[in-house]
């Protein structure tokens, strides 16, 4: 066992808290050594002791003796009243403060001091009980990473899911979770994994364990696009179900679909599967830790693959055959590669005499939808009469 650390600090919004009193408290996602990842909360006094604290520690960092030598980030002291419009302001300072510190010399970055205020305390399990009156407000740090106050407007309401199955965790980041149990997720990641929380139990569960309360059409998955994205595999798979597609290590594609579960339709020549999107990175990006990271863990199960699935909704939503991806994605790459309708050979001489009327190009006809895409986004009615029709 090697010595623990923190791999990375992420900022993930703040709650407004109204027991004993009205008061705001952060809340960061902290990653250590052993992949493990836990949620913890501080109120920015406490941070703002923890940061006295560590430039007392190392006067020289601080610039205490010269100011030149300073690399300890600054932070700026509470003000007499806070509220909501400094909590929002703030996290943005806290981001740059906490990436700074990260990127110190180890003797800084994991020094105890660090390490014990980010370790979990009885605090951080309490969640609120049905009991209180006025439950916390949560606030989420948007996903592109803009603290701006005008990009918060309200509290986030955390949407609640049931879990379709029983579900074991195989890691000390993950939860298990029973049939019936209801989740509130905290955040959707694309690789098909979802930070949920439930009583006094937090941590990652697959999202094809999942189904919203309301109704199963609901339309959280967008749309296919069968122009396709190109993406390139940072891990090899090799296919499980009739429907996948195996890749090596560094291949190029391009994904067709990007589907909430995790596991996206991609496209290599004029084949389409499901692959996980855990393995896959944007043509042209670097990998990054995190990806390098997730390469030894294990994409998460398909829906089609739990066994004793019992959801409450009568009629489950439709999901596209590979058939359908595939003749669609072939009508979409004959009509890209089919030559323009007839017309002018050259148009210099429209640019060339004023008096030429331009020939404004003919826009391309898209492909007629197959039976199954329309029968999926027709409405129960439509269903109906074309059901009698036949």
């Amino acid at each position: 066992m090697g010595d623990t650390f923190i791999r990375h600090i992420a900022l993930l919004g703040f709650e407004k808290r109204f027991v004993p009193s009205q008061h705001y408290v952060y809340m960061f996602l902290v990653k250590w050594q052993d992949l493990s990842e836990k949620v913890v909360y501080r109120k920015f006094t406490e941070i703002y002791e923890f940061h006295k604290m560590l430039k007392e520690m190392f006067p020289i960092e601080a610039g205490e003796i010269h100011t030149e030598n300073r690399v300890i980030p600054h932070l700026p002291a509470p003000r007499w009243f806070d509220g909501q419009r400094a909590a929002e302001s703030r996290q943005g300072t806290l981001t740059e403060y906490f990436n700074g510190l990260m990127g110190l010399p180890v003797k800084i970055s994991r020094c105890p001091h660090l390490l014990d205020f980010f370790k979990v305390r009885p605090d951080d399990l309490k969640l609120p009980t049905d009991s209180q009156a006025k439950k916390p407000e949560t606030y989420l740090v948007p996903k592109d990473g803009k603290n701006n106050v005008a990009d918060i407007t309200g509290p986030i309401i955390l949407q609640t899911y049931r879990a379709i199955a029983d579900y074991e965790k195989s890691s000390g980041t993950e939860m298990t979770v029973a049939t019936g149990d209801v989740v509130d997720v905290v955040e959707k990641s694309q690789s098909g994994w979802w930070f949920c929380q439930m009583k006094t139990k937090r941590g990652w569960v697959p999202a094809s364990y999942l189904e919203p309360l309301d109704s199963p059409d609901e339309a959280e998955d967008p749309d296919p696009n069968y122009a396709g994205e190109p993406y390139v595999t940072i891990k090899a798979y090799t296919a499980v179900e009739e429907d996948e597609v195996s890749l090596s290590e560094g291949e190029a594609i391009e994904v067709i679909h990007k589907l909430l579960d995790g596991w996206w339709v991609v496209r290599k020549g004029d084949i389409t599967g499901y692959f996980p999107s855990m393995y896959l990175q944007k043509a042209g990006e670097e990998i990054t830790q995190a990806q390098r990271q997730i390469r030894g863990r294990g994409a998460p199960p398909r829906r089609s693959t739990i066994r004793n699935a019992q959801s409450i909704h009568q009629r489950s939503r439709k999901r596209l055959s590979q058939d359908t991806y595939r003749r669609n994605s072939v009508r979409f790459l004959q009509q890209r590669r089919r030559p323009g309708r007839p017309g002018p050979q050259s148009t210099d001489g429209a640019k060339d005499n004023p008096s030429t009327p331009r020939v404004k190009p003919q826009p391309a006809v898209p492909p007629r939808p197959s039976s199954d895409l329309i029968l999926h986004r027709c409405t129960e009615s439509t269903k109906r009469k074309l059901t009698s029709a036949v």
